[in-house]
């Protein structure tokens, strides 16, 4: 109770602290944090840390696609994960063909900063992205 910081410095504060206690909201949501998966403290402690990394991949994510970076990991999910799609794989790349949306083009878009990566865990192989011809 500080009867002495000016409003200004008590919104931004608060402002700050909403935005912390909405993340957390979204992650127990999305995540299923309120559900632990074990009794056994180190299998929490593993279900934890998976949460946080999915929760900063999707952030990474979000940051590449314009208009989405405040999006909520849900709405990521919902918008360019949960996609229908077909995969190919040659042995040069992995094609990830994916049925028509309205947010497609960004999803294109954004995969082709990656179009010349060469994963070790696909075999050095790229992944091309495209859009199905049908939907």
């Amino acid at each position: 109770n500080d009867f002495d910081i000016k409003t200004e410095a008590l919104v931004r504060k608060y402002a700050r602290r909403w935005l912390v206690e909405k993340s957390i909201s979204e992650q127990v949501e999305f995540f299923h944090l309120n559900k632990v998966s074990s009794s056994m403290v180190i299998k929490v402690d593993f279900d934890l840390t998976m949460t946080i990394l999915a929760h900063n991949i999707y952030r990474l994510f979000a940051l590449d696609l314009e208009r989405y970076a405040h999006q909520s990991d849900e709405k990521i999910y919902e918008k360019f994960v949960a996609i229908q799609g077909k995969v190919s794989i040659n042995e040069k790349e992995i094609i990830v063909d994916m049925k028509k949306r309205r947010d497609l083009p960004l999803i294109i878009e954004t995969m082709n900063n990656y179009k010349d990566v060469k994963y070790d865990i696909f075999g050095r192989r790229t992944m091309k992205f495209t859009g199905a011809t049908s939907s």
